[in-house]
């Protein structure tokens, strides 16, 4: 199995009425197990890239550890049909796990294959704490900046993106992945502990995954190219989460906290 994130294939060139067949490069989508404390905890499909950011991201973002520290090591392993990431996790956390456990059967573009119950859907997150205002102009310089920072979408066209810019507007990490929802984990285990509270832009809509999971990490804004769930603008309303669609140019739609936007 290949594990380059773009390998390449022999593709057709179909264009008025003439074949072309010549090499293009893929995205490419590998099966990654994270495993905590060696119990078995989720399988998803990922681009087989920054895979220590994806676990850290993940395991903050579903709840299994509170913080960093409570990371105490990752390896990642290549087997033979896909990669398996073991997550040492502190003591506590691995009884608590254990508790709840729960098995994520995951496929490309799913944050929330396979749990058990509504609850665990319904995940509790914390609110934005004295949410500040954002001058819409450093969302869409972020936006513009991320674009630039797509090196695997440029070459491949199937990926999406995740970027965290300050408030002024200048990104600080951009990570890429086929599915939406392990691209922003990606960026919130490249950056937890180590960047302040900011903007987070997205390549995709804006589902109610990706409003949890800003809200878990604990930044202010989501910003999205494409629309919000109704779901997901109504956890960002109750948390002060300000959340935008339709991010593109110069344009934009809020959904939620437009009064704290500065125009």
């Amino acid at each position: 199995m290949s594990r380059d994130p773009s390998p390449s294939l022999q593709v057709a060139r179909l264009r008025q009425g003439l074949s072309v067949v010549e090499a293009d490069a893929v995205a490419n989508e590998v099966p990654v197990a994270i495993e905590y404390n060696g119990i078995a905890f989720a399988t998803m499909l990922a681009t087989p890239t920054h895979l220590e950011d994806f676990a850290r991201g993940f395991s903050l973002t579903e709840g299994v550890v509170a913080s960093p520290t409570e990371i105490r090591g990752i390896d990642v392993h290549h087997v033979a049909d896909g990669i398996v990431i073991e997550v040492e996790i502190a003591t506590a956390r691995a009884v608590a796990l254990r508790e709840r456990r729960r098995a994520l059967a995951g496929r490309t573009g799913c944050g929330l294959c396979g749990v058990e119950s509504l609850p665990q859907v319904i995940r509790p997150v914390p609110a934005v704490q004295n949410p500040p205002r954002v001058a819409l102009k450093a969302v869409w310089r972020a936006m513009h900046d991320m674009r630039g920072q797509q090196t695997l979408h440029e070459i491949t066209g199937a990926t999406h993106a995740a970027g965290l810019a300050n408030f002024d507007g200048e990104v600080l990490a951009v990570r890429e992945d086929v599915g939406r929802h392990n691209a922003l984990d990606k960026l919130i285990g490249a950056t937890a502990g180590r960047v302040a509270p900011g903007l987070v832009v997205v390549s995709s809509r804006a589902s109610f995954e990706m409003v949890n999971k800003t809200l878990a990490a604990g930044h202010v804004l989501l910003a999205a190219v494409s629309a919000p769930t109704a779901l997901a603008a109504q956890l960002a309303a109750s948390h002060q989460l300000i959340l935008l669609g339709f991010v593109r140019g110069e344009t934009a739609t809020a959904y939620a906290g437009a009064d704290r936007l500065i125009l």
